[in-house]
């Protein structure tokens, strides 16, 4: 329970050592800062200007800046990107007052008594505030949340890379999803490389969550999974292997069924599939989990989506994964890879057939790098990491610019060869986007696809915003 009585004399000495500091802020970034206030924890995002400093950052924001470098991982301090987005590492955050704005009404926004606000920064409580004006709010009680994300190790072993990636990302997740255990139509598993795995889930604290999958050569094979729902004798085998595998792997908590590409007909075999899964593994210890395709209908014909029954599944198993990203993707148009409003359609449905305490919001750590003009069948976009779009924005000299639609950073530049190109990828303020909407919506949380393409802001807003579990 939160203990506002308790609060208010930690805020008394707060007040005081930051009275003096807050004077010091530099009014000219007021309009720089991006405050999201409709999700509850006070977090402090920083979008560069033209003229803009790390130096002069640090100093708006009373912080340092190694500390800004080491949160952002920037590899050149001197050289910042126009429209770059910082997360500034300060306790708590700056609000800046709009036109309308009262201390009462910026405490109801915030949970925040208007006299604790008041005291905080030194102020009057019946004074009026003049517009742009700095105040500073203490941090808030986090959000609980689950989190998820997945690892998908290519050859015989698991990469360094990717198990530093890995080391970085674990003290954030509740469950690390190893993909993909191939299901064979003889019950049979191809198990894929997870060497070092299990000791960075035992130094972090998270689980691991078994991926079971229906690829087959690369791509999803809705027939191979037909022939799996429709012999009992092969889901035994199946399913007795998962069990034996987990217990050699260790730290698994969760059986994880990412099966996609199914057809339609076979919506109601998955779902008595699914059911036979759970009496199987919930005896020894394991949840069950689906990752489902995005829709905002029940749609029983799509390819992608008419087999995956999401009041079934709401019913059925212990949560889901809504894989609500690649509407921009590599072989399609450039856009956002996840639209706010798209992604938002997608829960709205999804919470109106399953519990929203059973729904993790998928989310992507990539974005793309389209050629331009975009010709249907002709090369594919590149993936590319948020940090590695910066780096491409910083050696074309593009500005980053933001959609506030789609809630999404791009920009455009020309190649050495004069080929122009666009890249929509995720920042600060995207993925703090998708934050407000799984406190919103009172989601189970987020799952992640996937780990190794470096996005070191999203770990520290996830940090910030949610008390995670862990198993």
């Amino acid at each position: 329970m939160f203990h506002f009585k308790l609060c208010e004399r930690l805020y008394s000495k707060l007040a005081v050592i930051l009275k003096k500091s807050i004077k010091k802020i530099a009014i000219s970034y007021d309009k720089r800062a991006y405050q999201f206030k409709k999700g509850g924890t006070a977090i402090q995002i920083h979008v560069v200007r033209a003229g803009d400093s790390l130096w002069g950052i640090a100093q708006a924001y009373g912080t340092t800046v190694q500390s800004i470098v080491d949160a952002n991982q920037i590899p050149d301090p001197n050289q910042l990107v126009v429209g770059q987005a910082l997360v500034i590492p300060i306790v708590g955050s700056f609000y800046y007052v709009q036109p309308g704005d009262s201390l009462w009404s910026i405490g109801q926004r915030f949970g925040i008594n208007y006299m604790t606000l008041a005291q905080i920064n030194g102020i009057n409580p019946n004074q009026m505030l003049v517009v742009g004006m700095r105040l500073y709010i203490p941090p808030l009680p986090k959000t609980p949340a689950q989190t998820l994300a997945y690892l998908e190790p290519r050859g015989e072993r698991v990469s360094e890379a990717l198990l530093n990636q890995t080391r970085e990302a674990a003290p954030y997740l509740t469950y690390l999803a190893l993909f993909s255990y191939e299901a064979k139509r003889d019950g049979t598993l191809k198990v894929p490389p997870s060497q070092g795995v299990a000791k960075i889930m035992s130094d972090t604290g998270a689980v691991i969550a078994m991926v079971v999958s229906n690829l087959e050569n690369f791509s999803f094979s809705g027939e191979l999974a037909r022939d799996i729902f429709q012999s009992r004798a092969v889901q035994d085998i199946l399913f007795d292997n998962i069990v034996e595998e987990a217990k050699r792997l260790g730290h698994v908590r969760d059986i994880h069924f990412d099966f996609e590409s199914l057809p339609p007909d076979q919506r109601q075999a998955y779902n008595r599939f699914l059911k036979r899964a759970v009496e199987r593994f919930h005896p020894e210890g394991f949840t069950v989990s689906t990752a489902l395709a995005p829709k905002t209908k029940d749609d029983t014909t799509g390819q992608w989506t008419g087999a995956h029954d999401y009041k079934a599944h709401g019913e059925i198993v212990d949560f889901v994964l809504l894989m609500t990203y690649e509407w921009g993707y590599s072989a399609g148009p450039p856009m956002a890879v996840s639209p706010l409003p798209e992604v938002e359609a997608v829960v709205k449905y999804a919470v109106s057939e399953i519990p929203p305490h059973k729904i993790l919001l998928g989310q992507n750590l990539y974005g793309y790098d389209w050629t331009l003009p975009f010709v249907q069948g002709g090369p594919i976009a590149e993936a590319v990491s948020p940090q590695r779009a910066i780096e491409i924005a910083k050696k074309y000299h593009a500005a980053i610019q933001y959609d506030e639609r789609a809630q999404a950073p791009f920009f455009e530049y020309y190649d050495e060869q004069g080929r122009a190109h666009i890249v929509w990828f995720e920042d600060a303020r995207s993925i703090q986007a998708k934050f407000n909407l799984i406190k919103r919506y009172q989601l189970r949380g987020i799952g992640y696809w996937k780990l190794g393409l470096p996005f070191p802001q999203n770990w520290l807003l996830l940090g910030a915003n949610f008390d995670i579990a862990k198993k």
